[in-house]
């Protein structure tokens, strides 16, 4: 088993069996990495409290020893950025938050995940690298709203015209996502 570890955070419904997180955590298991891939409770109707507990649980299992990729997508965003406000200290070397929803509209279905907490240096304390990836057309959060990500001090990436990022634009198989974790893995310590 390699000395790194994946953990992939889903968000509002889950990701269900088309979706690249699901193709991602099946592409880095055929590779002998450890990856932690939750379904968190109540998909459709989620609460914070309960999401937080369930990842905290699972942050329990990922061995202390390796290095740690964080690779969410959507209201899982929103999840670590109250993950990484509550704990305010390194956990994990790498963060990939992939099109998070606009932290200034209200999902009505998710609405104990807001206010999201932007305020602080705590994405900045959690990990080594985080990288914020946007589209240009997300319906979930506006080119202007994705700048409330992108002024934290952190990297971003802009792709262009790729909504969601979810099955709905067509990403069943994200070879982008593949390549980019496996770039990243490169610096772990073999086994």
């Amino acid at each position: 088993m390699n000395q790194q570890s994946f953990l992939i955070l889903h968000g509002l419904g889950g990701s269900g069996p088309d979706h690249w997180q699901t193709w991602l955590y099946q592409e880095l298991t055929k590779r002998n990495y450890s990856v932690f891939y939750p379904t968190f409770s109540n998909l459709n109707s989620p609460n914070k409290k309960e999401w937080l507990r369930e990842l905290s649980t699972t942050m329990e299992r990922i061995p202390k020893q390796h290095k740690l990729t964080v690779i969410t997508h959507s209201l899982g965003c929103l999840l670590w950025i109250h993950y990484a406000a509550l704990k305010n200290m390194k956990i994990a070397d790498q963060t990939i938050l992939v099109a998070p929803p606009s932290p200034t509209i209200v999902l009505s279905e998710a609405k104990t995940f807001y206010p999201v907490p932007l305020n602080g240096n705590h994405l900045l304390n959690v990990a080594k690298e985080t990288l914020f990836i946007h589209s240009t057309n997300d319906p979930y959060c506006s080119i202007e709203d994705s700048k409330h990500y992108t002024n934290l001090g952190v990297s971003s990436l802009e792709f262009p015209n790729m909504g969601h990022i979810n099955t709905d634009s067509g990403y069943v198989k994200w070879q982008w996502i593949l390549e980019f974790c496996m770039e990243t893995s490169k610096t772990a310590v073999p086994s």
